[in-house]
């Protein structure tokens, strides 16, 4: 899951989508022991999240469509995949205007908690914000940025414009994975910020 899914399986609590969105940037066990406790939990969430979807069986299927050309970059493009069908998920979000609704409440619930954002999240959560990167995964032209912000980031990325490729070529197929996934991830992460 990516920025999206990290939200969505924070489950409307402020402080664990803050520490589930900024989890990436948080290195080391001397920075999670500087932060409120909810916020370290929801950074330690973020962490088994992305353990649980890279050994899904259904996220190594999908990610076998990219394996041959990406290697080990293949997990990170279907983290920002499943959030595309996160985002069209009838199930979570019915309509645009509950994905809008949604994505308004989670920069409300990160604002409040600037000042725990590392250097690296804070740089680009405006942009975040500015072009509503969370909602914009619902279409395919977002998908289509966020796959080459991806690219961006990632030092030795091949050149990302096959992986578009693969993913419209091969969308239905996808999608299924993401539905023999999402249903079990939910209840991972409801079982993780209960114990």
């Amino acid at each position: 899951m990516n920025y999206l899914g990290h939200a969505f399986l924070s489950f409307g609590d402020s402080e664990l989508i803050t520490g589930n969105m900024i989890g990436d940037h948080v290195k080391g066990k001397l920075a999670l022991d500087l932060l409120p406790p909810v916020i370290k939990k929801g950074i330690e969430l973020h962490r088994k999240i992305d353990q649980m979807t890279d050994s899904h069986p259904a996220s190594l299927r999908a990610g076998l469509l990219f394996r041959s050309d990406y290697g080990r970059y293949s997990g990170a493009i279907m983290d920002t995949l499943f959030d595309h069908f996160l985002a069209n998920d009838p199930k979570h979000f019915p309509s645009q205007e509950d994905l809008l609704q949604f994505t308004q409440s989670v920069y409300n619930s990160l604002s409040l908690h600037q000042q725990y954002f590392p250097v690296g999240f804070a740089a680009y959560y405006p942009h975040m914000v500015q072009h509503n990167w969370l909602f914009n995964y619902r279409n395919m032209k977002g998908i289509e940025k966020s796959l080459h912000g991806l690219a961006n980031r990632a030092k030795y990325i091949p050149p990302i414009n096959k992986a578009y490729e693969i993913f419209v070529t091969n969308y239905y197929q996808l999608n299924q994975c993401y539905y023999d996934f999402i249903d079990d991830m939910i209840k991972f992460a409801k079982t993780e910020i209960d114990s």
